[in-house]
């Protein structure tokens, strides 16, 4: 590629991470022409930096735990986990960060893709910054933003200047450190203090909240901070950093409750929307923003303009992201065909599950499993609701682990009798989340799920168990 060409597609992807693999995958499907631009590897942060290699730091302690809860099995166990081959196994899921299975995946898919640096210059035009000079792109139906999101780093002072961890740094770390401080106590926080500890870390987690996993069921928060600290992990509630510095080769930070000390720090507080260098000021748009998108994802006052996934601020998790992408996708092959769409709940074309069903797990011990709304989220929103809370006390679960210990979460709208949010706690839980999700998505009466009948000895059995406490 030499000089400066022009090419035309019907749709212009920027991003090719796994959001915006599916935007471009639905596109040709549906019989167009789509690029991908992407200026680092192909699949993104999921694949490489987020999702596989945490799960797959976590995976062998998750097995080990679970071995050491069922006697028998726990007299096998008579080494500790292996730090070297779990690291191994980690980098093999995200094949050495190395993204030529994906290349070939995208181009096995009939998508183009164009390696580089991409901005907008304007309505349905972008340029591309590649090694071999500047590309202009025209889409003659839509351009599809799906750059998504980065680590956020808080403004405290010397913070910018230590080299901290952002996860990362956290996921891809070639050895465990001697100790790890972790600032920010969400998802990324918890999974990261149990994934580091259990290969040999001392963690220290700290925050300027007073629970853990704020958003979730207070259950959720109360069982995982409970854990960690029987694990060994050090968690500061109302810590608030202040500064930062390096001591040699000590990071030292300055908090509200003293003066913490480690060789490394992770900051996981949050995401910011990766657009601050993609040229939405030329559309009139503020860099750097997320950006409001409508029901079907395209962007507010801007038709052929789609923001999807982290980048629009809805929902960030992998799943959603695709999920959004189906969404988007078909609503763009449908506009381009000059169909009718329909944007009312649930239609193809929308993404209806970012507001009222979203599953999540996080992926520490106890795992945290959960879709829809929390009991908060009911009441703040004024829907009349029941609450059921009970432990997670089944056959299945006996057998799954000695002394079981759990918590099933069942959120009931009284006015239509249909669940409005689960969540449920305890060892091996995530696996149980899809059944709860089609019954949010579903609305499924609570008078018909008294039909769904869970098999024995399953831990889904505790849905008869939450029916028969709703009864009474």
């Amino acid at each position: 590629m030499t000089g400066a060409q022009e090419q035309t597609y019907d749709v212009v992807v920027l991003g090719a991470g796994s959001t915006g693999e599916n935007v471009a995958d639905v596109a040709v499907r549906g019989g167009l022409t789509a690029v991908l631009v992407e200026n680092e590897l192909v699949g993104g942060e999921c694949s490489y930096w987020a999702c596989m290699p945490s799960k797959t730091l976590l995976r062998g302690t998750e097995v080990l735990t679970e071995a050491r809860a069922v006697d028998g099995a726990a007299q096998a166990v008579t080494g500790e986990q292996d730090v070297v081959a779990t690291l191994a196994r980690r980098d093999s899921f995200t094949s050495h960060w190395d993204d030529s299975g994906q290349v070939t995946w995208v181009h096995g898919a009939g998508i183009d893709l164009i390696r580089g640096t991409g901005r907008l210059t304007g309505e349905r035009t972008v340029v591309v910054d590649t090694e071999d000079g500047e590309v202009r792109l025209t889409a003659r139906h839509a351009v599809a933003v799906c750059t998504g999101s980065e680590a956020a780093v808080p403004p405290v002072d010397g913070l910018d200047a230590i080299d901290a961890w952002t996860p990362r740094e956290a996921t891809s770390a070639k050895e465990p450190p001697g100790r790890l401080l972790i600032l920010g106590g969400g998802y990324v926080g918890c999974e990261m203090a149990t994934a580091w500890q259990a290969l040999g870390s001392q963690v220290t987690l700290f925050q300027r909240g007073e629970t853990l996993l704020d958003g979730l069921e207070p259950a959720a928060a109360e069982a995982v901070t409970a854990s960690l600290r029987a694990r060994g992990v050090e968690v500061r509630l109302g810590c608030e950093i202040t500064a930062a510095r390096r001591d040699g080769a000590e990071v030292v930070a300055t908090t509200s409750t003293g003066e913490l000390r480690g060789d490394e720090l992770l900051v996981a507080v949050g995401r910011r929307a990766r657009t601050r260098d993609i040229g939405l000021e030329t559309v009139g748009l503020e860099p750097a923003s997320y950006l409001d998108v409508d029901a079907t994802l395209q962007v507010l006052g801007r038709p052929w303009l789609y923001a999807v996934g982290d980048v629009n601020g809805r929902r960030q998790l992998t799943h959603m992201g695709k999920y959004q992408a189906r969404q988007a996708g078909a609503a763009i092959v449908a506009r381009a065909r000059g169909e009718e769409v329909d944007t009312s709940d649930w239609s193809p074309f929308v993404a209806t599950a970012d507001e009222y069903a979203t599953p999540s797990v996080v992926f520490t011990i106890p795992q945290v499993a959960s879709v829809g709304r929390t009991a908060a989220a009911a009441e703040e929103a004024g829907l009349p609701h029941r609450v059921v809370q009970i432990p997670l006390k089944v056959a299945g679960s006996s057998v799954f682990a000695d002394d079981y210990d759990g918590t099933a979460i069942m959120v009931v709208d009284t006015e239509r009798e249909v669940l409005i949010g689960v969540t449920f706690i305890g060892p091996g839980v995530a696996e149980m989340l899809q059944a709860a999700t089609i019954a949010v998505v579903g609305e499924v009466p609570i008078s018909r799920l008294w039909h769904a009948v869970p098999a024995y000895p399953t831990m889904n059995e505790i849905w008869l168990r939450l029916l028969e406490s709703y009864r009474g």
